[in-house]
């Protein structure tokens, strides 16, 4: 087909088939490395009883523990292959009901999320923040710009819950929280997704957060409603009108997309239908810092006692779990960091 003279005659197309071609090989090199290598240890380890030789047999033990890892990695890698699971991610974190104290619990998410972002090297853009009333913040849509971000980050979608001793409340009494965490796949102009200007009524106001004189005395913030969806964007961090109605529209273009690709999927609810309310009984994770502390994912029965290593970040256990969960049922307890 590549071999073909009319191959460029859609040089958009050809380029795509060649992106997947190439990650296709390298998935194919990656496993006939790893095959290569397990062959060589198992030929090491005869080697070793036939000699009995400890010093081969602690070389096998380090190459096997080396392989344990990289296979790991590896069957991760297989796990992501949607065609959007290379994408950048769009994220949205939104407070649940609870005021102050929910609003709280969105800013340590985003606050997880920028830091887990950071450790992987992910570069991350705010694209709207709607600060809390006393303290926390409202809602928070940031991009994760790098690969494969939309494959890792998907799996974070959904209700989260906070139980704690409430920093707010002079009692000392135990509260708990939830927010909701929403991800979309950013997409670029390969995919074409019509919008007719007659569906969106854009509303402008004075950004609420802070940003200098030039934000707070004209009215640069931008909302985006789509009247036949019902979905609602928004974005202020920009001191420029236009350049928040840009970001509102990619973001816009993305929910639409995820939109449609559920329908095709034949997830026959729209995204703001599946959400479900941000309260208890829909919640993917449970946070616990009171009257014990655990991190426990309730979709694979996974928990983990590190509850600020996973703060600070450490959530590839949990993600790696879910991606895997469809093969490999539920997941051994994990190694946690001091």
């Amino acid at each position: 087909m590549i071999s073909e003279e009319s191959f460029w005659d859609e040089p958009d197309k050809a380029a795509k088939i060649l992106r997947e071609r190439s990650r296709l090989n390298e998935r194919l090199e990656g496993w006939r490395a790893l095959y290569k290598e397990v062959e060589d240890c198992a030929t090491l380890l005869e080697l070793a009883e036939e000699e009995q030789d400890e010093d081969s047999f602690q070389e096998v033990r380090r190459q096997v523990d080396s392989l344990e890892k990289r296979i790991h990695s590896f069957s991760i890698s297989l796990m992501l292959n949607s065609e959007d699971d290379n994408r950048n991610a769009i994220v949205s974190i939104n407070a649940g009901a609870g005021g102050t104290e929910a609003q709280d619990w969105a800013e340590m998410l985003f606050r997880m999320y920028h830091r887990w972002c950071g450790e992987k090297g992910y570069k991350v853009e705010v694209m709207d923040l709607q600060p809390g009333d006393e303290a926390g913040i409202k809602s928070v849509t940031f991009t994760a710009k790098g690969e494969p971000a939309f494959g890792y980050l998907k799996v974070e979608t959904g209700v989260h819950r906070l139980v704690r001793i409430s920093p707010f409340n002079a009692g000392g009494k135990r509260h708990t929280s939830f927010a909701s965490v929403f991800v979309y796949p950013e997409i670029d102009d390969e995919i074409v997704v019509d919008i007719d200007e007659k569906d969106l009524r854009i509303d402008t106001y004075r950004a609420s957060g802070a940003g200098g004189q030039h934000v707070n005395k004209t009215s640069s913030a931008v909302r985006i409603t789509h009247e036949p969806t019902g979905i609602v964007v928004q974005c202020q961090q920009e001191k420029s009108q236009i350049r928040n109605r840009e970001l509102a529209m990619r973001v816009l273009r993305a929910r639409l997309y995820q939109l449609e690709k559920q329908k095709q999927d034949q997830k026959m609810q729209a995204i703001h239908e599946t959400k479900g309310e941000i309260a208890w009984g829909n919640q993917i994770r449970s946070y616990v810092l009171h009257p014990y502390q655990m991190v426990k994912d309730h979709r694979v029965n996974m928990d983990i006692g590190n509850v600020n290593a996973v703060l600070d970040g450490w959530l590839d256990p949990f993600i790696e779990a879910v991606l895997l969960s469809a093969v490999a049922g539920s997941p051994e307890r994990v190694n946690e960091p001091a």
